[in-house]
């Protein structure tokens, strides 16, 4: 929004509005840039340092954290006066992402059934592209609003910030945190009162057991290092790493400017960006409804090879229709914006939850906690060089930054083709077999008995090894 730039990023406002600059160029602005980013750089921090509270003081105390770092930080940002106040309310805000990214996922794996874990935590990343939907049609919304619409964009964080306060103080606590902490009772109590029925024996000697088993494992990070635990490891760095590289981010963060870049009008820009949020939402529902049917594999190497040709033909157009100066025709524009909503579907449906999904179902419960936290801090970390990158990128390759991020979507899905066996149906107590059996995996783990330690006990060694082939 031009109040927005004008104010804080006076350069660039008069960069973009003097129509001799490169097209391409017009936002390469390191402020402009930090402005983003380092809400990802203080999420990936707060990540970190998020784990032991969750894990000492509850997933409850983590949750009602992050809800009132947001709070401070959308109040920072509406009342902002400077770029250094706008940054540190952002600050503020990837606070409130790293404790909610690593206790609202653990509280609804927690609390659910087993039978709809899998729903629940596709169901995170479907909350996550309605958010991202939702703050594009408020900033639609709120650009004619002069001068102070930026204000009311940046402050209605606080709506949802506010929700997740009061939902952390009022929800009760998880059962597996409660037996964790030495809180036995109370968290049978809660277990009952969340399954409707007294007949929870199972369940619960199941969760004292695995409590117990935990409490043993004192370097959860140092065990993760072992070989054993290397194809889990490998794949809790390069599943978050890839999904960032896609470049899904950068269309997604960049969009008004992206758009604005190629020649649309500050009107046309923002509703190109709601319309790739919305095709963002749609496509998660349709995840939901195959990864069960047609397993993790084929949902990414499909969605990877869809990403890469829309790269090539977005990079094409421009590179050959759209120069440094030049306007884009509105045919061409028109299919641009195409290319990359069907770009924006193929993640949805495939590296958007999977990047997720995949690295949550892998590890062994001694290990679980600490792979949930590598995955986090990853994703953050190459969200954050990404977003600081991404206005450079673009200055300096031009058209060629699409190719830069079809490059890697080849890598990547030539590397799920090569080392990432199909998960779809196995129990995470027996995934351990699922590497044994990989030609590349069982060079690299060391023999071990089932029984020392590999999570899958010797009466479910045979039916694992018939059933799951290949």
């Amino acid at each position: 929004m031009d109040p927005f730039l004008e104010k804080f990023f006076p350069v660039v406002f008069h960069r973009k509005n003097s129509g001799g600059k490169n097209n391409y160029c017009k936002y390469d602005n390191q402020g402009l840039a930090a402005f983003t980013s380092s809400l990802y750089l203080a999420g990936l921090v707060a990540s970190l340092v998020a784990s032991p509270v969750t894990r000492n003081y509850g997933r409850k105390a983590s949750i009602v954290c992050g809800g009132v770092s947001f709070l401070i930080g959308a109040a920072l940002n509406v009342a902002a006066v400077n770029l250094a106040m706008l940054i540190l309310g952002r600050i503020m805000l990837g606070v409130g992402i790293g404790f909610g990214n690593q206790a609202v996922p653990l509280y609804l794996s927690e609390m659910a059934p087993a039978h709809l874990r899998g729903g629940l935590n596709m169901m995170f990343q479907l909350a996550t592209t309605l958010g991202i939907f939702t703050a594009n049609l408020i900033n639609y919304g709120t650009q004619n609003i002069k001068p102070w619409g930026w204000r009311l964009s940046l402050g209605l964080a606080a709506v949802p910030a506010l929700l997740m306060t009061l939902g952390g103080l009022f929800l009760p606590e998880t059962p597996n945190s409660l037996i964790e902490r030495g809180r036995v009772e109370e968290g049978r109590r809660v277990l009952e009162r969340i399954r409707g029925t007294a007949d929870v024996d199972a369940e619960f000697t199941d969760m004292v057991e695995a409590s117990e088993l935990a409490n043993t494992v004192e370097h959860p990070f140092r065990n993760i290092l072992q070989p054993r635990n290397r194809p889990q490891l490998v794949m809790a760095v390069c599943m978050p790493a890839f999904q960032i590289l896609t470049g899904i981010n950068s269309i997604l963060f960049y969009a008004p400017v992206l758009f604005q870049s190629m020649g649309f009008g500050g009107n046309a820009s923002l509703y190109s960006s709601v319309l790739t949020g919305a095709v963002l939402f749609s496509s998660t529902l349709i995840s939901i409804g195959i990864v069960d049917r047609l397993g993790r594999r084929k949902l990414l190497i499909s969605g990877g090879i869809q990403m890469i040709v829309c790269q090539v033909i977005v990079a094409v157009i421009l590179g050959v229709k759209f120069g440094a100066e030049k306007q884009l025709a509105r045919s061409y524009s028109v299919a641009v914006v195409v290319v990359i909503c069907l770009f924006v579907l193929a993640f949805g449906w495939s590296w958007g939850p999977l990047g997720w999904t995949v690295p949550s179902e892998i590890f062994p419960l001694e290990t679980r906690s600490a792979g949930q936290s590598i995955t986090v801090a990853v994703n953050l970390l190459f969200t954050f060089a990404i977003a600081q990158a991404f206005l450079s990128l673009l200055c300096a390759f031009k058209f060629g930054i699409f190719l830069f991020f079809a490059g890697w979507i080849t890598v990547m899905t030539v590397f799920v083709y090569v080392f990432l066996p199909e998960t779809k149906g196995v129990p995470i107590e027996e995934m351990v077999l699922l590497w044994r059996k990989h030609w590349f995996w069982k060079k690299v783990m060391p023999d071990m008995p089932l029984e020392d330690g590999w999570g899958a006990a010797e009466g479910h060694a045979a039916p694992a090894s018939n059933n799951h082939k290949g």
